[in-house]
């Protein structure tokens, strides 16, 4: 008899947890520290100010980003264990009607009854609590929450992408600080969206779209606002 090959494909989704929180800290420190700089820049600021504004972004942007993820996924935990606990009260006190349960499951998803119970029965004899936290919950190792992993992602990622057009601003004379950090943030940002769906094998140009779409908006926004408010000032 052949023997069966262990399985080692590997999908996008064992990454989801991280990747969203990198995506979402890099996207948010590159859009948020440009759109300060660009609006600081409008409003005639010496480059002093302009970088000292970046910096102050970073930081307080990133010691956000991570208590904010912190905060966030925690909840997620919070609720995922509460839920895997009531699942294991409720296999001490009626396991029949758990059985049922996951029976029904697997019939819903093809299985012949007598199958379905076969496969209930199995799963159940070897960890109960497993087979209904992944099939009844849909919770797995691969998706459960990290409050710690997305916090720290979170935070070095926005830092990392804050950093770049705080570069532009060292290297760039202050008349062309605007336009030097709005092409060179657009193209960052298009680089990271690029990366972002390549890693989750999703569509690259939309991806692009996206970002550097959103990411023009926030910074012609704050662009707007801070001419504005030079004007008057």
């Amino acid at each position: 008899m052949a023997r069966l090959k262990a399985h080692t494909e590997r999908h996008a989704v064992s990454r989801i947890g991280w990747l969203r929180a990198a995506v979402l800290g890099a996207n948010d420190g590159i859009i948020s520290t440009a759109s300060l700089i660009v609006g600081i820049a409008a409003a005639n600021a010496t480059s002093d100010h302009i970088l000292l504004t970046g910096v102050a972004g970073l930081v307080a942007g990133a010691m956000s980003m991570a208590a904010g993820e912190y905060v966030s996924v925690s909840s997620q935990a919070d609720t995922e264990g509460a839920e895997i606990r009531r699942e294991k009260t409720e296999l001490r006190d009626d396991p029949d009607a758990e059985l049922t349960e996951l029976t029904a499951i697997y019939v819903a998803r093809g299985l012949t009854p007598d199958l379905a119970r076969q496969v209930a029965d199995q799963l159940t004899a070897k960890d109960a609590l497993a087979a209904h936290t992944r099939d009844e919950l849909h919770l797995s190792d691969m998706t459960s929450a990290r409050p710690v992993q997305a916090a720290f992602t979170s935070a070095v990622t926005f830092a990392t992408g804050a950093a770049f057009p705080l570069l532009i601003v060292l290297l760039a004379p202050q008349a062309a600080i605007t336009p030097a950090v709005t092409i060179a943030s657009l193209v960052f940002l298009a680089a990271l969206g690029a990366v972002g769906a390549k890693a989750g094998g999703a569509p690259t140009t939309k991806a692009v779209l996206r970002v550097t779409f959103w990411g023009a908006v926030a910074m012609g926004i704050t662009a707007g606002i801070g001419k504005l408010f030079g004007a008057v000032v």
